[in-house]
């Protein structure tokens, strides 16, 4: 949690900062992208690592990197500043997502994993809100740089929870216990893991754009940091309402079920944002988009660890993370362009579109006889 607070405090503060520099929806795009680059090449050495050797130094390593990397706006000023920063708290977060994952599956059993993911993806919902609401308040009322040493500040509680944290009593699977070890392609040439990996996928990009449109739509609407904060936070109480909610879900619902209904509602969201145009209404739909994305991760990372072969768990997290990295690169790049030529509306459509490609995968999983 502490750490995820520095990194979407941190991803509000860029975007925002970015366009206070006079800086264009594509540079936007190329700065929220930076955040995922690295991540997007090293997330499964990363997973292998962590089957190999745990979690501690790993993520020991990654909250001194976003440290250090919220640090550098808080003291120098400018635009270029930020994409050093961006890079080193993409990647130490990395580290720390992956270990987070990585330990909460390590620690549970078949039937406690649903239920401990949900806690772990219950977390994350806090962070989700605090991180924007806090940056946006601090932006607002004092300055970049101080909602930057906030993150800062968060990164090294961070920091200080996995290094005096009492994590030897995760074990780690034997090598004796392992199943053969092959390539990265062999889990990919699975047919389950690859419906897994797309619908997840689909579903964490629509989360990320969420972030990076959002800013910059805000903007256009002459909207105040904070409340732009406050939208992003409506979305992560959302999140946070419906992971509330999930054991009672998972009782009646499977798990594609579920992700099944999370498609739709995005897609349904995703058409109606270009039409919210005050903050009451931009707040609804992003609550109902929260809705459905916040059921998503601990549904997915419980199908992934149950089909994922013994002992590469970590390995198959990394994989999805440097899929979702990709993305992140790609997608903001993309969407930023469009953004600039076609409008915002074609990039809400687009996104709603990209979605909608999972409901037939999906829905054939969780309705099938």
């Amino acid at each position: 949690m502490a750490g995820h607070v520095a990194l979407t405090g941190a991803r509000i503060a860029t975007s925002l900062h970015a366009l206070s520099l006079n800086a264009s929806e594509f540079t936007v795009g190329v700065l929220i992208a930076l955040f995922a680059l690295l991540p997007m090449i090293f997330a499964v050495p990363m997973g292998r690592l962590i089957d190999r050797i745990g979690i501690r130094k790993p993520m020991t390593w990654g909250c001194i990197s976003v440290s250090i990397g919220c640090a550098i706006p808080s003291i120098a000023s400018g635009l270029p500043v930020l994409y050093p920063a961006v890079v080193l708290i993409g990647t130490g977060f990395m580290a720390i997502h992956i270990g987070s994952q990585h330990a909460v599956g390590a620690m549970s059993s078949i039937e406690t994993r649903p239920i401990n993911f949900g806690w772990l993806a219950l977390a994350f919902s806090v962070s989700s809100f605090l991180g924007p609401v806090i940056a946006g308040l601090v932006i607002d009322h004092v300055s970049f740089a101080m909602a930057y040493a906030i993150c800062c500040g968060f990164a090294v509680l961070a920091l200080a929870f996995v290094m005096y944290g009492n994590l030897e009593r995760i074990k780690l699977i034997g090598h004796d216990q392992r199943k053969a070890s092959g390539s990265t392609l062999d889990l990919l040439r699975d047919p389950e893991m690859r419906r897994i990996y797309l619908v997840g996928i689909l579903l964490a990009s629509a989360w990320d754009l969420f972030n990076f449109v959002t800013p910059i739509y805000g903007t256009k609407m002459g909207f105040s940091a904070s409340t732009i904060g406050l939208v992003l936070g409506c979305f992560s109480a959302a999140t946070f309402t419906v992971r509330l909610a999930m054991p009672w879900i998972a009782r009646y619902y499977t798990e594609w079920q579920v992700l099944t209904a999370a498609l739709v509602l995005a897609v349904i969201s995703y058409a109606m944002l270009p039409f919210m145009q005050q903050p009451a209404s931009m707040m609804a739909v992003a609550a109902a988009l929260g809705l459905a994305l916040g059921s998503s991760q601990s549904n997915v990372l419980t199908l992934l660890h149950h089909a994922a072969p013994v002992g590469r768990a970590g390995e198959a997290i990394g994989i999805r993370a440097t899929i979702g990295n990709t993305c992140q690169v790609v997608l903001p790049l993309a969407f930023g362009a469009a953004g600039a030529t076609l409008g915002l509306f074609a990039v809400f459509w687009g996104i709603g579109a990209m979605i909608g490609t999972g409901i037939p995968v999906a829905w054939r999983k969780a309705f099938a006889k």
